[in-house]
């Protein structure tokens, strides 16, 4: 029998989408002040001469722990099977974990302890996250998840001004930072652990009316037709248990595998073939993971040495003085965030109203790659906030759909956290490339414009290759 999970119909609440849009805030917050703000400053009080490649380092350990973490959480999470429900267990103990790591980093004093520390974060940063994730396509239909990506991604883009404002404005010290984001982790990421529930779940013997073998979609029409049961196929039964249903027909068939409601057991060799979806058998899927790691990277290298950028090309603090550059870095994600709202928010309704995802994540990347080319000609403040505006807004179109729209793309319902996470796979790969290229560009006769250049090419081409999905309009 190859079971599948039902799909949902129920809507979410509003207060189901805040804690949910809570916990993602709560996690990106640490980890991008921590990315930005914390660990640069670190490296550089520790490390001053080679800050650049020791920052390095700590990134692409952190970003090849991820690499790892990701699909095999996804994994862990989609076997787990607990009186609290597959995906809870690991958003709480990926907060408590990754809480732990935080105030772990704030009393290190050497670049082997920040490379640890950052290490660890990173697993529980991701074992939250992507159990938090995989509750979309498991209790949101598809008509409503543009608008859960959206609040979500205002949530993920809020975040680091939040973090920020603590880190630099409120608190000072690389050692409070750390703390206080241990402490803010907790308060956002815990309630949505704690206080949400899980439906009761349900399988199904094959593939639900209306719905194929493969991608885990189903059309608008399909889709508000699933709580429609007729009597003219054999058996047909519409199920809508606590925010699930689902549509089987066809005779009854036995149970050949794990009973309803239990899980296989994790097989390793059967995890690792997992890991590969052939883009052959998955174009769409495919072209989804490639188009993401285009934009991400873009992403990676616009912000991994914007502090950096801020103190050695527009020399921040001597434009401002009494300012610290951290607190430059603070006003752009300021500058950011408050772009990125009307823009995701925005993207996330009209993707849901009128079914068609890709025209707003082409024009998220097109946006950011206008960022990129402004300051691959312009090197100064005002240019900075200008570019700033742009990625906020570009990437705002793009983080509030794209992830709605993999979620109609999925191979397969019985592995959608582990799917989802070869899919955050893309984020991992450039968060690992984006200072491995950045690097020698930013050192090179070249430069920040050089640098800013290449990112923008990257957006440029990862919006193009959304045109090549055809399983979503």
């Amino acid at each position: 029998m190859n079971e599948v999970l039902t799909t949902p119909v129920k809507r979410v609440s509003a207060g189901w989408m805040t804690l949910l849009a809570l916990a993602q805030m709560g996690v990106i917050m640490a980890t991008t002040v921590g990315s930005q703000i914390l660990l640069p400053s670190h490296v550089a009080r520790i490390d001053p001469a080679s800050k650049e490649a020791s920052l390095a380092v700590v990134f692409a350990v952190g970003a090849v722990c991820t690499i790892i973490a990701n699909p095999l959480f996804g994994a862990m999470s989609d076997r787990t099977r607990s009186r609290f429900g597959r995906r809870r267990p690991w958003v709480v103990g990926g907060a408590l974990v990754c809480a732990a790591s935080l105030a772990f980093l704030a009393w290190q004093e050497s670049l082997a302890g920040l490379v640890v520390g950052w290490a660890v974060a990173q697993l529980a940063f991701t074992a939250a996250l992507a159990a938090a994730i995989a509750t979309v396509p498991d209790q949101v239909p598809i008509r409503q998840r543009g608008k859960v990506s959206a609040l979500a991604g205002v949530g993920q883009l809020a975040g680091p001004l939040l973090g920020g404002v603590v880190a630099t404005v409120l608190l000072t010290g690389v050692k409070a930072g750390f703390l206080a984001m241990a402490v803010l982790v907790l308060l956002l990421v815990l309630p949505f652990g704690l206080f949400t529930r899980e439906p009761a779940e349900e399988l199904a013997e094959g593939p639900a009316e209306g719905f194929t073998e493969g991608p885990a979609e189903v059309s608008a029409t399909a889709a508000g037709a699933t709580a429609e049961a007729t009597t003219e196929t054999t058996v047909e039964t519409a199920v809508a248990t606590a925010g699930t249903a689902a549509v089987t027909t066809g005779p009854a068939v036995a149970a050949a595998g794990p009973a309803a409601g239990t899980a296989a057991p994790f097989d390793l060799p059967a995890f690792l073939r997992g890991l590969w979806v052939s883009p052959r058998r998955h174009p769409d899927f495919a072209w989804a993971w490639v188009s993401r790691l285009m934009i991400t990277l873009t992403l990676a290298m616009a912000i991994g040495y914007l502090q950096y950028y801020l103190r050695d090309a527009v020399d921040y603090e001597r434009l401002f003085p009494g300012s610290t550059v951290e607190q430059g870095v603070v006003a752009l994600v300021a500058v950011f965030t408050l772009s990125s709202v009307v823009p995701t928010l925005l993207a996330g309704w009209l993707s849901d109203r009128y079914g068609s995802r890709r025209p707003a994540v082409c024009a998220g990347g097109l946006t950011m790659a206008a960022s990129g080319l402004v300051l691959t000609f312009l090197t100064s403040w005002p240019a900075a906030i200008a570019a700033s505006v742009l990625l906020g807004a570009g990437y705002g179109m793009f983080t509030a759909v794209d992830q709605a729209m993999v979620t109609q793309l999925l191979p397969a319902d019985a592995d959608r956290a582990k799917d989802l996470g070869i899919v955050s796979l893309a984020n991992s790969a450039s968060n690992t490339l984006g200072p491995v290229i950045a690097a020698p560009l930013v050192t090179s006769a070249g430069g920040y414009p050089l640098m800013y250049g290449v990112a923008a090419g990257f957006a440029t081409l990862g919006a193009c290759l959304i045109w090549r999905i055809r399983g979503v309009r």
